[in-house]
């Protein structure tokens, strides 16, 4: 029966069923784990140096090779998730970044640590493109900006648990001798894999995919749509504008996020105390942040939730980064993740909207994850001014930070618009021969 005119509306948490709430959650635990794992390492840069004898900017390549190892995590889980479904890589992305971390712990050279979290980014870029398709085609579209804000968001989330963790833990860690501290902290990292009891458990796959599945197989043209379709007629522009959006929008997060710990260090001469407290409480802000924009996008539009913010970050940068006096340092960084840190909370939500379900883990898998890999020489090229050039980390943090973020505000703008747009189970791609 349709609502009577006048009527209040239903709150927008009771629209979704409890398979589409159990599903989203599974993609938080897997976001949100994900980033704890990632990130603490973000920590350990300098104490690895020091132990290994390896200089920061060979240490900051061990990111760089984690982020390059995604690309393939991400094109073999999205193609994966759009063929067996989104649980499975789900599943296995957790497990293998969880086991890759526990192993990492144990590394007796600085070539064998380097070597495992290699391999621990195939199952990092794993994880995105199968849990956003999951959560994404799982949610009504009336508030699936704002929760695909609470879900990107949580990146930040576990961004602060290991800033947490590391405050707190790795003092008492490095009291067991030598080593013992970025050793335990990255043993910590095998937690992640309890999630997989949990999905296996409760969570189903959302009614868009088996649809999608449905008339693949009466249209007989299962495995008929490449990754190729989204650079075809129609699609090319929309998929060009996405690659801009998300190469600019990781340089933006590393330039932020990065070498914020290993400057206040290496530079600074902080203690883990003192580091832990701008880089918890800005990844707070960060999740308060994504949850408020994606809130937006859903009344004013995606583009504009996103180009409003990130305008006014530009100048923000300079405030925390002229500085070296701690609190104009804190209260300028925790500025800048409140404005600017929900810049990711449309990832999820805007790419699962511009690409079809035949192809939608597998583009924006493909897509999210090619700016993943441009992210991933910000670390070496920053430190590289840093410490190879003497610079000091500020300056080079700074200038790349302002720059990417002009960058960032043109292709949000040339990119479509699509809030309020219903996701299906219709086949888009397939051309119309194969239908008949």
């Amino acid at each position: 029966m349709s609502q009577a005119y006048g009527a209040p509306k239903q709150a927008w948490w009771k629209e979704p069923t409890k398979d589409h709430w159990y599903a989203y959650i599974a993609a938080w635990l897997g976001w949100t784990l994900d980033a704890f794992d990632f990130t603490i390492f973000l920590f350990l840069l300098v104490p690895i140096s020091k132990y290994f004898g390896v200089g920061l900017t060979g240490v900051t390549w061990v990111v760089t090779l984690t982020f390059l190892m995604r690309f393939v995590g991400a094109f073999a889980s999205g193609w994966l998730a759009d063929k067996v479904g989104r649980r499975a890589p789900l599943m296995i992305s957790i497990l293998w970044y969880s086991i890759c971390n526990l192993l990492a712990g144990f590394s007796p050279s600085f070539v064998v640590l380097l070597v495992i979290r290699t391999i621990l980014g195939i199952g990092m870029g794993a994880e995105w493109p199968a849990g956003a398709a999951l959560a994404m085609e799982s949610w009504p579209a009336r508030s699936r900006g704002l929760m695909s804000g609470v879900l990107q968001g949580s990146w930040g989330l576990g961004y602060a648990l290991a800033a947490l963790a590391y405050g707190q833990l790795y003092p008492i860690f490095e009291t067991w001798g030598a080593g013992y501290g970025w050793r335990g902290m990255l043993i910590l990292g095998v937690l992640p894999a309890l999630a997989c009891v949990w999905i296996r458990a409760y969570v189903k796959e959302p009614e868009v995919w088996q649809e999608n599945q449905k008339n693949k197989v009466e249209a007989n043209s299962a495995g008929k749509v490449p990754l190729l379709a989204i650079f075809g007629r129609g699609q090319l522009w929309n998929t060009l504008t996405a690659c801009l959006w998300m190469i600019a929008n990781f340089w933006v997060y590393y330039s932020i996020w990065a070498l914020p710990s290993t400057y206040l260090q290496h530079d600074l001469k902080w203690t883990p105390a003192q580091v832990q407290t701008p880089l918890l409480w800005g990844n707070i802000l960060v999740f308060i942040s994504a949850t408020v924009i994606g809130g937006v996008s859903d009344k004013i539009g995606r583009r504009w939730a996103l180009m409003i913010p990130c305008a006014i970050a530009i100048p923000l940068t300079m405030i925390y980064l002229t500085t070296t006096d701690a609190m104009i340092f804190n209260a300028g960084f925790l500025m800048q993740a409140l404005v600017v840190g929900g810049k990711d909370t449309l990832n999820p939500a805007w790419l699962s909207e511009r690409f079809p379900t035949e192809v939608r883990a597998t583009a924006s898998g493909f897509v999210y994850h090619l700016g993943a890999v441009a992210g991933a020489f910000v670390a070496p090229m920053l430190t590289y001014y840093a410490v190879d050039r003497g610079m000091g980390f500020a300056y080079p943090m700074m200038i790349s930070t302002m720059i990417s973020l002009v960058v960032l505000v043109f292709a949000v703008y040339l990119g479509p618009e699509t809030k309020g747009k219903q996701l299906s189970g219709e086949l888009e791609l397939v051309q119309k021969e194969q239908l008949t």
